[in-house]
């Protein structure tokens, strides 16, 4: 097989894979494009080992994410991005073993965070519930 033919078998492939929408090996997703291996997904794109997720993309092994961009290993977050075995983040970026954090960045290993600042638990989700008011994050 010479360099030309193989340069163009694969681009056949890639365009094949970019033009399919049959999510592999998932069940019960709707609207998800190159996904594989999820469950009960909703518009989401490029996810793998994803379940009830919603309008993520390039997610791998989280659970109940909705709004997430590369995020891994994460479960119940809200439109974070780049977030690894984390818990309840929103607005969340390139955080790690985290739980509830809000509006944080970079964090590792912490817990109940608005803007990278500690709270106490009561406190944080007094403050975490005027703030998806006013966010309007419902």
């Amino acid at each position: 097989m010479t360099r030309k033919e193989f340069s163009e078998e694969l681009e056949q492939l890639r365009r094949a894979w970019a033009e399919s929408a049959d999510p592999l090996g998932s069940h019960g997703c709707r609207s998800c494009e190159q996904c594989a291996a999820c469950m009960f997904c909703e518009s989401c794109r490029d996810c793998y080992r994803c379940t009830h997720c919603q309008g993520c993309r390039e997610c791998s092994h989280c659970s109940h994410c909705a709004g997430c961009a590369g995020c891994h290993a994460c479960a119940y977050c809200v439109q974070s991005e780049r977030c690894t075995g984390s818990s309840y983040l929103t607005l969340c970026r390139s955080c790690a073993d985290c739980t509830y954090c809000f509006g944080c960045v970079g964090l590792v290993r912490k817990d109940f965070h608005i803007l990278n600042r500690p709270y106490g638990r009561q406190e944080y989700f007094q403050l975490v519930k005027a703030l998806r008011s006013e966010l309007s994050l419902g």
